[in-house]
């Protein structure tokens, strides 16, 4: 299964319920992950522009961009983004494939 980095910005109001009631929400994102077909690996809390890091296991992409809709349509977040990852087995399939179609491209000239 594909593998993607989750990265959030939780809004005031959600950090001030936190801060009031500290929860578990790594124990709140697994459900709905796994609701739909995947699987949490980790669930980081950071420093910087971002306030949480996670990496989700999804059978495919449209499940992961359901869970990120399920997650932006919550409200608990002001922003965020998906990236999706790449083993390096894979990353090297593509430096190969690269490899093979490289002489068909005509970069722009000046």
């Amino acid at each position: 299964m594909p593998h993607y980095l989750f990265k959030g910005r939780y809004t005031t109001d959600s950090i001030k319920a936190m801060v009031d009631s500290p929860q578990d929400r790594e124990a709140a994102a697994r459900p709905l992950i796994e609701a739909l077909g995947g699987k949490l690996h980790s669930l980081f809390f950071c420093f910087g522009e971002e306030d949480v890091f996670a990496i989700i296991e999804a059978p495919d992409d449209e499940a992961m961009a359901a869970c990120a809709l399920v997650v932006g349509a919550s409200g608990a977040f002001s922003g965020g983004s998906t990236t999706k990852l790449m083993t390096a087995s894979e990353a090297m399939a593509a430096m190969s494939k690269a490899k093979a179609a490289a002489a068909s491209y005509k970069p722009a000239t000046g």
